[in-house]
């Protein structure tokens, strides 16, 4: 979450790509990092020359560097030329093998963006296209004679949206009879206008789903090139408590409780425990399920009033962070307890978790799995797969 103008609001980030049909391997790599002592948080995309494994290796190799290098603040135009001089060449000696995009996005709200080769970035303020003052940069090195750098830097307000695409995006449908030179940057951004000018809460997610799907309907839903698209949008942050655990000590039950009860949000409590003393402290009636003789079979989920779900507990937070380690543009999640809780989860953005640090002595079987012994570890790497995977702001308390 960053803030401006004494304005908080949360920054999601959602990427969705699509590679040709019988390729193993994507030729655009995304990658990103998030720098907290910095309140940075980098983002990279790169396009490999063609598709397949080594467009791939290309694509990774440069989006790796880039990375790296703007992470320790290299001037742009030097770490290209380093990027340029460790990739192959074509045939002419001329041309690189890989294009990129760098967006770095701080938490005063001050958003970089910087162009090589890859389709513009689109910016949407206000419903309208908004692009503030572009300025070029030259690669350095005199085999680099006459590439630049394409530049924009401006503070982001509520509301904004970034959308960066590769070049799959806008020649899809190329040679077909609606768009026989392909569908076209202006196209694109008039589509995504009219995304977000008729749905103006739409997600990132989703509307880099729907710009990524509209690219594969150009090509008769067989891409002909790798195609990704990005989107960050910049909105009022969605908020959410995840509560397992009894508090360490009984005496601190009602504290517990009340801390819960106050909570301006969405909630879940991940264990019966848990929710019979919320129940209890609250006088609010529920129906615990217990849990399933069966390890690989989720009891149902349970209602209480106020909470979004009730559900068990250490089984259910390891099968969630199986499923988040796991999850990509292509999941589709069911209506199973576990999965549930992950739509739940990439729903929000400020996310609270309330880690009761009591033994529950019905855990501590040796020949149980680790997840039953170790919950914090559990939470913890959930933690961790939201924040750097997810871009989340996750928060632990333990109690």
């Amino acid at each position: 979450m960053v803030t401006t103008n004494n304005l908080n609001y949360h920054v999601e980030i959602d990427v969705q790509q699509k590679r040709p049909k019988g390729e193993i391997a994507c030729g655009d790599a995304f990658m990103s990092d998030i720098f907290k002592e910095e309140g940075r948080t980098i983002l990279v995309l790169s396009d490999g020359i063609g598709h397949g494994i080594k467009a791939s290796v290309l694509a990774t190799l440069t989006a790796t560097m880039a990375l790296k290098y703007t992470r320790f603040h290299t001037k742009p135009e030097i770490s290209a030329r380093i990027i340029m001089e460790a990739l192959p060449k074509s045939s002419d000696g001329k041309e690189s093998y890989a294009t990129f995009t760098i967006i770095e996005v701080e938490t005063d709200g001050q958003v970089r963006i910087i162009n090589y080769d890859n389709p513009p970035v689109l910016i949407i303020r206000n419903g309208k296209l908004f692009e503030p003052k572009e300025y070029e940069l030259e690669v350095r090195g005199r085999e680099n004679i006459g590439k630049l750098l394409r530049c924009r830097e401006f503070i982001a307000r509520k509301e904004d949206r970034i959308i960066f695409l590769s070049d799959g995006i806008v020649q899809s449908g190329l040679g077909g009879s609606r768009y026989p030179m392909g569908w076209g940057i202006e196209n694109v951004y008039n589509f995504a206008l009219t995304q977000a000018n008729r749905m103006p809460n739409i997600s990132a997610a989703k509307l880099a789903r729907k710009i990524s799907n509209q690219a594969s309907m150009n090509d008769d839903f067989e891409v002909k090139d790798d195609t990704t698209c990005g989107v960050i949008y910049f909105r009022e942050p969605r908020k959410f408590m995840l509560i397992t655990g009894p508090p360490f000590y009984k005496i601190k039950d009602y504290d517990f409780a009340d801390r819960i009860k106050s909570f301006d949000g969405k909630k879940i409590i991940c264990g019966g425990t848990t929710a019979e003393i919320i129940a209890r402290e609250l006088d609010i009636p529920v129906e615990i399920e217990h849990i399933a003789k069966n390890p690989e079979t989720l009891p149902q989920v349970s209602n209480m009033e106020g909470f979004e779900m009730v559900t068990e507990g250490i089984l259910t937070l390891g099968k969630v962070e199986e499923i988040l380690e796991s999850y990509n543009s292509e999941t589709r999640l069911q209506d199973n307890p576990a999965e549930k809780v992950v739509r739940l989860l990439l729903q929000h953005d400020s996310i609270e978790i309330i880690l009761g640090t009591r033994i529950n002595w019905a855990h501590q079987d040796p020949e149980q799995p680790i997840e039953l012994e170790l919950r914090k570890f559990v939470v913890k790497r959930i933690m961790k797969i939201l924040t750097n995977k997810f871009f989340k702001h996750v928060e632990i308390e333990y109690l």
